[in-house]
């Protein structure tokens, strides 16, 4: 087997606390693998002045994948941007890829299996802001280049699914934005004949993904409205902290859990470590070791299944025990 670079990013908070465990699994499964540690985040920013320092998008750019805990992004601060938006939009990883999928966890909706893809790298997260008459404005850059990519790549995704994909907007009134998005979906989904298309107004959809999730296979955004909707699906199924997220581009890719830094809980072995080991499940697809993928997956979810959970999901168990756990029934 080839060496896999891996370029490990714990950032701060709980981040190092649920890259561990990744890791620790994620070295049983796979021994051929190479990691780097690099730091990046808020605890960055007070050490360097920067919250992604150049020798971490260096080592990122040299590897083949990127394990990233969770960061702590403040507001206010001159001159501080999002180490994991500069990552993003640095090595053009413009595919974000969130699978939801019920698990069994007490009073969650059953029956869910669906997929939001976002574009990644502009929307209302491309930076860019400006000063005006009485305050601030911010750009909204939708462009056919990047439109086109992240609609073939959900229309790809979907042929290997229930071949359904859902084009989520707001046309309506974003009529020059959103409308290029829209007429775009229309002319790709007519490149794919056998796969279903139809689409969504994003506020539709939000109740929609309520009322009857079930009728969900792949859907497909623009940044903000990929951002907020995955978090309303994770209230589905059992929270942040059993959900997980890939960055995808045509060299590499970024996989982390799609919870926050929780700072208070940082250090006291109690958070909880699915998201993350759900996030080595998507890299071992993704670097096509899917019998280790599947194996992590099933054990992950008998671990939920027999209890063997940390607190926010009804259990009485440490972060270490959960992962103990696991790693014992990896066989």
């Amino acid at each position: 087997m080839k060496l896999i670079k891996l370029c490990a990013i714990g950032g701060d908070g709980i981040g190092p606390d649920v890259l561990e465990s990744g890791l620790k699994v994620l070295k049983k499964l796979v021994p051929e693998i190479e990691i780097k540690f690099e730091i990046a985040g808020y605890g960055a920013y007070q050490k360097h002045g920067r919250s992604l320092p150049d020798h971490t998008l260096q080592t990122c750019r040299n590897s083949d994948v990127i394990l990233f805990g969770a960061v702590t992004t403040p507001p206010l601060i001159k001159n501080y941007q999002s180490p994991i938006i500069r990552i993003r939009q640095e090595l053009n990883l413009y595919a974000n890829v969130r699978p939801f999928f019920s698990l069994p966890i007490k009073d969650t909706c059953r029956d869910i299996d669906l997929l939001i893809i976002r574009e990644n790298t502009q929307g209302l997260y491309s930076g860019i802001e400006k000063k005006i008459d009485g305050g601030f404005s911010a750009e909204r850059i939708i462009t056919k280049k990047a439109s086109e990519r992240i609609l073939s790549f959900a229309f790809s995704y979907a042929q290997k699914r229930r071949k359904k994909v859902t084009v989520i907007h707001k046309a309506n009134i974003l009529r020059l934005t959103d409308g290029l998005f829209l007429s775009l979906a229309k002319k790709m989904a007519k490149k794919y004949p056998q796969v279903e298309c139809n689409d969504m107004l994003v506020d539709t959809c939000a109740f929609q993904l309520i009322k009857n999730p079930q009728s969900f296979d792949v859907i497909v955004t623009t940044n903000m409205f990929g951002d907020i909707l995955s978090d309303e699906v994770a209230g589905l199924i059992g929270g942040l902290g059993v959900c997980a997220s890939a960055n995808i581009g045509p060299h590499n890719a970024l996989f982390e859990p799609v919870h926050g830094s929780a700072p208070k809980y940082a250090g006291q072995d109690k958070v909880n470590p699915m998201a993350m080991l759900f996030a080595v499940c998507m890299m071992l697809d993704y670097l096509s070791l899917r019998q280790e993928a599947d194996l992590l997956r099933k054990t992950t979810i008998t671990a939920i299944k027999k209890g063997n959970v940390t607190y926010d999901l009804g259990g009485k168990y440490k972060t270490s025990e959960v992962v103990n756990y696991i790693m014992n029934n990896i066989k």
